[in-house]
This record gives structure tokens, C-alpha cells and sequence, in this order.
């Protein structure tokens, strides 16, 4: 494997969701991965959450399980699970069994609301964390519920990112230390930490606890997504003056005085009908003509067809084809140690992982 975490060893214990998304990032920067999963587990093809990594079924439960996978993690740098507080320790497979096989260890532990507090052993999904962290009441239209964004922000933005971020930080420790410690992250803290920028508009009068009504949320007439002719959709973005004013020199409003109080809430709202009624004008395609390329800030909303063959997309390789399957390609991008896209999972023996991971780099 190539890219700058080349000679990584890391040991996964299969989960859905952030770990496994977390150990991809890993696989795909060049860590050797091997994921420790149940007997039986099929494999999916169109899984490119597992990619780039050798499988280990086990049965985790069975005897001389637990001292086989501590074998292993004698001669691993990282350990990823996602299990509920405690599952590990009655596998016989807690922090500090492992730390006594291998004090280097950095222990990676993947929950929804961390290691410990009152919901801490409850069942959740990304979901429930970001209602927590106030994340998901400031998504969403005005007057309407609160809209779910996916599994971005709990899942992978909160949750496997910052993981992999606790993960590297903690290695980077153990250079000093020479000790192992563990990574409690927790979606909750994720969306949290997230939130971050929205915390400090509230604080300084900037952000009101009213969804779809704030610059960033949808409530501005210039930072939106609007509906165009043939029922496609476009964004605009344009925050900065100088943006503002190019963005209303191109669509022919440069002279209408309704527009120039681009910072005036109370007439937000109007100036929303007025460029809804704009954008409708021509299609999509006309718009992004006009407008793309340009300093007003401007993209076409692609769906998940049109994003791999737009120009700029294609010109990066931010997509990637790999056995048929369309994929996103390994980010961010390293001058010298640039990472290739991890084939999908392979099967594996205990015996042949410690065998190679046993031997000297």
C-alpha cells in the first residue's frame, strides 16, 4: 500500500457506520487494516466502506478467541471498535488487557454517547447524538421539523473523522511517550465540536435559535438553493460584497434598490420570493453558463449521477471507478507520499497476519 500511513498496523473489529468509515480513511492513507468480523459474514461488493482492508472471521465468543486476537494486537499500533461500554471487556478484550500485551497500543473506541454518562449504554443512532449536541435543531426550513443531514454529521463528521483525527494525535504522542492510551470518541462530542463556529455567532448576536432563518441555514436570499426552470436546482453562496454584487450584476438586478440592503433580515424573506422567482427563469444548465466559473459564488446541486462526470471532478479524479463500482477517491491529496485507491476487502488467516506483521518493517 502506498500513502503517508504506510506501515501502520491496525486491527478493526467490524462495526457499521463511523468505525468502519474511520478504518477505511486509515486503508486508504496506506495503514495495513485487518478487520476481525463473525463467521459467516458475507462479503459485499458494494460495500466501499470496507475497501482496503484483509478480513479475520472469528467468533469472538469462542474459546481461545480473545488470545488469538491479542496475539495480534502484540504487534498492532491501532485498535478500532464501536461496540457498546464494556462489550470489549467481557471479550476479554479491553483496554487494559491489550495494554498489558502491548503498552504502545492506541485504543480507538467508537460510540454514539462516549464511555461513560447517564445514555452512555443505551442504543442510538446518528440521529439521536446530534439531536443531543443541538446540532439537528438548527437544520432545517424555517416554521418545519428539523431535517436529518443524512449521517454526516453524527456517523462520519463526528464521529469517524474525529477518531481518526484522536487516533494520529494519540500516535503522535506515543513517539514521545512510548505509551498507548485510549481514544473516547463520541458522536455527541463530535456534533458537539462541530457546532463550533454557530456557538460563537449565537454568543456575539449573530445566530438566533430559529431555523432557516440565519445566513448559513437557508434564510438569506444569497446563501440558498433555488428551483430553475426544468425542476433542477442550483446554489448560491455569495456572503462577501463583492460576490453579492457580481452575483446581481449577472442575473441583471445590479440596478433594482430592493436588493442593496444585502444584510437586512427583515427583508430576507421577500428579497427569498423574489430570487426563487429569478432562478425559475431558465434552466439549470443556463444558469451554471452564466454563472459558474465565476467570483458570485454559484454551483450547480448535482445528484449522485451528475456529481462523478462534472468538469472539475473529472479533472481532480475526485471519483474513481474500481471494479465497476464509482467511488470517491482517497482525500486529501500528499505531494510525496500520494495514496491509491485500496482494493475492497480480501480474506485472510491469523496465521498469515501475524506471520507478516511479526516481521521487521
Amino acid at each position: 500500500m502506498a500513502g503517508p500511513l504506510q506501515g501502520l498496523k491496525v486491527i478493526e473489529m467490524a462495526g457499521i457506520g463511523p468505525g468502519p468509515f474511520c478504518a477505511m480513511l486509515l486503508a486508504d492513507m496506506g495503514a495495513e487494516v485487518v478487520r476481525i468480523e463473525r463467521p459467516g459474514t458475507r462479503a459485499n461488493p458494494h460495500d466501499i466502506l470496507a475497501r482496503g482492508r484483509s478480513v479475520l472471521q472469528l467468533d469472538l465468543r469462542a474459546d481461545g478467541a480473545a488470545a488469538g486476537v491479542l496475539d495480534a494486537i502484540a504487534s498492532a499500533d491501532v485498535l478500532i471498535e464501536g461496540f457498546r461500554p464494556g462489550v470489549m471487556e467481557r471479550l476479554g478484550l479491553g483496554p487494559a488487557a491489550c495494554h498489558a500485551r502491548n503498552p504502545r497500543l492506541v485504543y480507538g473506541r467508537m460510540t454514539g454517547w462516549g464511555q461513560h454518562g447517564p445514555l452512555a449504554k443505551a442504543a442510538g443512532h446518528d440521529i439521536n447524538y446530534i439531536a443531543i449536541s443541538g446540532a439537528l435543531h438548527a437544520i432545517g426550513r424555517s416554521g418545519e421539523a428539523p431535517v436529518p443531514p443524512l449521517n454526516y454529521v453524527g456517523d462520519f463528521g463526528g464521529g469517524a473523522m474525529l477518531l481518526a483525527f484522536g487516533l494520529l494525535a494519540a500516535l503522535h504522542e506515543t513517539q514521545r511517550s512510548g505509551q498507548g492510551q485510549v481514544v473516547d470518541a463520541a458522536m455527541t462530542d463530535g456534533a458537539a465540536l462541530l457546532s463550533a463556529m454557530m456557538l460563537g455567532m449565537k454568543a456575539a448576536g449573530q445566530w438566533s435559535n430559529q431555523r432557516g432563518e440565519n445566513m448559513l441555514d437557508g434564510g438569506a436570499h444569497f446563501y440558498d438553493t433555488y428551483a430553475c426552470a426544468d425542476g433542477k436546482y442550483v446554489a448560491i453562496g455569495a456572503i462577501e460584497p463583492q460576490f453579492y454584487a457580481l452575483l446581481r450584476e449577472r442575473c441583471g438586478i445590479a440596478d433594482d434598490p430592493a436588493f442593496d440592503a444585502q444584510l437586512d433580515t427583515d427583508r430576507w424573506p421577500l428579497l427569498k420570493l423574489r430570487m426563487a422567482d429569478l432562478f425559475r427563469t431558465r434552466t439549470r444548465d443556463a444558469w451554471c453558463a452564466l454563472l459558474e466559473g465565476t467570483d458570485a459564488c454559484f454551483a450547480p446541486v448535482l445528484d449522485w449521477d451528475e456529481a462523478p462526470a462534472h468538469a472539475h471532478n473529472v479533472a481532480r479524479q475526485t471519483f474513481v471507478e474500481v471494479g465497476g463500482l464509482v467511488q470517491p477517491a482517497p482525500a486529501p491529496r500528499f505531494s510525496r507520499t500520494a495514496a491509491q485507491v485500496p482494493p475492497a476487502v480480501a480474506p485472510d488467516s491469523a496465521e498469515a497476519v501475524l506471520r507478516r506483521w511479526r516481521q521487521p518493517d
